[in-house]
């Protein structure tokens, strides 16, 4: 196994919330992201997956600097980047790249497309007026359209078309790893095959490494080489991708797995489904112990109150007090 491209050790954000009391402390803080590890190897894709507001899309905007965060590194080729200023970033910036969830709110309106990906080059004083034309015109045959509409502006692209633009201009830097920001998720359905495949024809063309965010198992399953599963703030289980579909090892990663529907309309009649009760605990006060345990169906089988008072650490799989879910911490959750 190589090196890891990027590395993500215990990473914290949390959001203070509510007005400030007395020396000035804020009245609570939203634990958005509250202690995660991972790493992303050279030429593969790390999915990224769990429900609406546990984590993810502050999870990538923390590591390519978006958000600073609260506690914890993160490590591009061995060096730490989570702590560098504006200026000593820079380098890196051109090296991790991010495409955005929305291509209707992630393109400047008023900018065309020739200045939309042009940009880059010219803030990173990479190529002269002239090749930057050249180059953007190139970006664009390579993501599937047509050089010609390089004077376009945003608006006279469609959704798909869109997304395929936000695809060149994280591509514009030449960059070594891209986070996909659940890119294809406000997208149709047969558009979104046609940006997934996109996304692998040029990791394959340019051999990029992909942090991959969704919330669609399938889309996952298809793209993806591991996934890791994210609730509340946390990575409760990370797995190679077959491992994790045909042995899902945490109660939360079979619940959402179960959801998935089944193409065989038999099969779908008859397959068990895991219904959580309650609602997702808030961030602002996450229970104690396992995150999950207040909706986990199988929490009756562990011994004791370990659920509710101790907090399962990430092994080998998973993080779980289940005896056959509950592994001895290893570096291989993260290799």
């Amino acid at each position: 196994m190589t090196s890891p491209l990027l590395q993500v050790r215990d990473l914290h954000k949390h959001f203070p919330v509510g007005s400030k009391g007395l020396f000035g402390r804020p009245a609570q803080m939203l634990r958005a992201v509250d202690g995660i590890s991972f790493d992303v190897h050279p030429g593969e894709t790390l999915g990224l997956v769990g429900e609406s507001g546990c984590g993810k899309s502050t999870c990538a905007r923390t590591i390519v600097g978006l958000h600073e965060p609260t506690a914890g590194t993160v490590m591009y080729e061995g060096a730490e980047i989570s702590g560098l200023s504006r200026k000593e970033r820079a380098p890196y910036r051109r090296k991790i790249q991010m495409i955005f969830q929305d291509p209707y709110a992630s393109l400047d309106p008023r900018q065309t497309v020739a200045s939309i990906l042009a940009e880059p080059l010219k803030i990173h004083y990479l190529a002269k007026p002239r090749e930057r034309r050249l180059h953007a015109m190139q970006l664009l045959d390579a993501v599937g359209l047509n050089p010609r509409h390089i004077h376009r502006f945003p608006h006279e692209f469609s959704g798909g078309q869109r997304q395929r633009i936000g695809v060149a201009r994280a591509l514009a830097m030449e960059p070594d790893l891209i986070i996909c920001d659940e890119p294809v998720s406000a997208l149709d359905v047969s558009i979104q095959a046609q940006v997934v495949n996109l996304l692998e024809e040029l990791q394959e063309r340019f051999g990029l490494s992909y942090l991959f965010i969704a919330h669609d198992l399938a889309v996952v399953r298809h793209i993806c080489d591991r996934i890791a599963v994210m609730y509340l703030g946390k990575i409760v289980e990370i797995a190679e991708r077959d491992e994790l579909f045909e042995n899902p090892q945490h109660p939360y990663t079979r619940a959402l797995l179960s959801a998935v529907p089944h193409p065989d309309p038999k099969i779908e009649r008859t397959r068990e489904r895991i219904v959580l009760e309650g609602d997702v605990p808030s961030p602002l006060d996450p229970p104690s112990g396992c995150r999950f345990h207040p909706r986990c169906v199988e929490r009756g089988r562990v011994t004791g109150d370990r659920c509710v008072h101790e907090e399962p650490a990430l092994g080998a799989r998973s993080a779980c007090h289940l005896p056959e879910s509950a592994d001895a911490p290893s570096p291989a959750a993260h290799t």
